[in-house]
């Protein structure tokens, strides 16, 4: 068995769930190297899953002001330096076909933007790669779709593929999570991962001084959302996390504190282990009778 589907398979029978987590984008490698050990420290605690997440592009930003990162070239030598140092399996997001297989000899996940969750052509050279493909349900997307996407992958020879729910779009400026997409995703036959820090960004809903628009967001609902998720059954949790969010160079209104980490991962934690979500429901429409 290759070590792309061991790694499915871990992440796939992970009980209570896997994490997905880490700064938004590497903003230098020491701040990487801190974040991946704290997180780490965190998470072994309570025997979670880890797979460490930082992006080296931000492609896909509101404004051309914004902090992109290091550049792929620059940022997977910083990631595979992670992997090595702390012995935790990566995260990361391409934007284009040709990242695929240079990203491929790096990470184990490679993760698909919601923005470009149908675009053939990279689900195609993402699977080609052999790595776990995460699809992020677009904004604009019903959950239906996933199951297109996912099929994309798996007519590209990789069967190693899950969805992530991260908000759908409800007028311009703000999104809204509906947890019926936790369970209709499940159609798409694959683990269901919910990014309950993106759910809760206000897309373009933050002015710049000096004219611009940026991603603004509602960071202390991060809790509520999360709590919903692992109630409901998900087998994955994608997760934010920032050591100094009030200044971090990218969505920091929707980093999680890092000084709350174990907190809130004890809590979900404990939610998960009562809840029956991963269990589905049978209904008996018999009639009840005196």
């Amino acid at each position: 068995m290759d070590s792309s589907t061991m790694l499915y398979n871990q992440l796939k029978s992970s009980e209570p769930f896997f994490l997905l987590a880490g700064p938004n984008v590497i903003e230098s490698e020491e701040h990487i190297m801190y974040m991946a050990k704290s997180i780490k420290s965190i998470t072994s605690k309570f025997g979670l899953k880890l797979v460490f997440k930082s992006s080296f592009d931000k492609a896909n930003r509101t404004s051309s002001k914004s902090f992109r990162g290091p550049g792929m070239i620059e940022g997977l030598k910083i990631l595979e330096k992670v992997k090595v140092a702390y012995d935790i399996p990566i995260v990361t997001d391409v934007h284009e076909s040709e990242q695929c297989e240079s990203v491929g000899r790096v990470a184990d996940i490679i993760q698909i933007p919601a923005f470009l969750c149908r675009q053939t052509d990279l689900l195609v050279a993402a699977a080609k790669t052999g790595k776990i493909i995460n699809i992020k349900k677009g904004q604009f997307c019903a959950p239906s779709v996933m199951v297109n996407s996912t099929e994309k992958i798996r007519l590209a020879g990789n069967e190693n593929v899950m969805v992530c729910e991260r908000g759908t779009m409800f007028g311009y400026n703000d999104l809204i999570v509906d947890p019926r997409n936790l369970e209709w995703m499940r159609e798409a036959n694959c683990p269901i991962v919910a990014d309950v820090t993106h759910s809760l960004q206000q897309p373009a809903g933050r002015k710049l001084e000096g004219g611009g628009v940026a991603s603004g967001g509602l960071r202390e609902l991060i809790p509520c959302i999360a709590r919903t998720a692992v109630a409901v059954g998900v087998d994955g949790i994608f997760m934010e996390v920032h050591n100094d969010p009030l200044n971090a160079p990218v969505d920091g209104p929707t980093q999680w504190p890092l000084r709350h980490l174990e907190e809130l991962l004890e809590e979900l934690v404990a939610i998960a282990r009562v809840s029956k979500g991963k269990q589905r429901f049978n209904i008996d429409l018999t009639p009840v009778h005196d």
